[in-house]
């Protein structure tokens, strides 16, 4: 059972106050909107592995918090991700190759070998980049969007871009590692076979948000310069998306979805008639939409109950 939202900097909407997650900001400028801002500036925000599994748990919170509808995810000072947390990575490589752990090879000559726990939940990079979730995510790509970074904005709803800000790239080739949290066939399905091996074997960090979006990945580039400018941007898309029917939103995600995971048109509509559609036809926002189009009013939506 939830328990009440007592905190006066939070909607009082809110059935539970959003899981705490480390280097990250949590805020809700517009109705019905969250805005998630990456908070490590002088590590260009890039994610440790602590922060992927909280990242994880935010996201879902938001899924189940019924009067928020889209979210917006930034990062604060001049960077929007950099990829992985390379220190800490070098020192997990450092930590599993120590004289302790040898050690312990020479005393059992046939040791099991060991998995090394997973540096990122199922959700993948920042919970974000496999994540299926229910509800829009929005990326304001305010900088360089790296490695981790671009697999995040790759799996969310919409990206929003600064002109001046923003570079993309996969350059993990380039430091001897592999884009493992489902850039590689979305990149593929984005921008073909062709473009998508420029840059995941090129291993270049400077495209930019006009070549991304003449490639399909960026939806809207902002040429005001600024953080301000390219998250207002995203919120403004938030809130769009935020007026329309909260369960009609959920269920064409869902049919879109299913096309980006490779159904056809036939089987994948099928799906959703026989899914997620049924749940809404005739539903309370259903004949709202149609009753407020017949009375030419603005629909007063119901929060989703899917």
């Amino acid at each position: 059972m939830s328990s009440s939202n007592n905190n006066p900097q939070l909607p009082p909407t809110l059935n539970t106050p959003p899981p705490p997650v480390p280097h990250t900001l949590t805020s809700f400028p517009r109705p019905h909107i969250l805005l998630v801002t990456l908070n490590r500036p002088a590590q260009l925000n890039c994610i440790a592995r602590p922060q992927h599994f909280g990242l994880e748990k935010l996201w879902e919170w938001f899924d189940n918090e019924p009067t928020l509808r889209c979210a917006v995810i930034t990062g604060a000072g001049r960077a929007f991700c950099a990829g992985a947390d390379l220190k800490e990575w070098d020192e997990l490589n450092s930590a599993s190759s120590s004289p302790s752990s040898s050690s312990s090879s020479v005393s059992n000559p046939n040791p099991k070998p060991q998995r090394k726990p997973p540096r990122f939940p199922r959700s993948g990079f920042g919970g974000l980049s496999n994540r299926s979730g229910l509800k829009p995510v929005i990326a304001a790509v305010n900088g360089p969007c790296m490695g981790g970074g671009m697999e995040m904005a790759l799996n969310c709803d919409l990206v929003i871009a600064s002109g001046s800000g923003a570079r993309f790239g996969l350059p993990e080739v380039a430091i001897g590692v592999v884009a493992l949290a489902g850039a590689l066939p979305r990149l593929a399905r984005c921008v073909g076979r062709q473009r998508a091996a420029e840059m995941a074997l090129g291993g270049l960090s400077a495209y930019t948000a006009d070549q991304m979006r003449d490639w399909g990945v960026v939806n809207q580039v902002v040429q005001t310069a600024g953080n301000a400018a390219v998250v207002d941007a995203a919120l403004d898309w938030a809130q769009r998306i935020a007026g329309n029917s909260p369960d009609a939103v959920v269920v064409s995600r869902e049919g879109l979805k299913l096309g980006w995971e490779g159904f056809g048109p036939e089987q994948g509509t099928d799906i959703l008639l026989r899914g997620w559609y049924e749940r809404i036809d005739e539903g309370e926002n259903m004949k709202e939409g149609v009753k407020s189009f017949v009375e030419r009013r603005k629909p007063v939506w119901k929060d989703s109950k899917l």
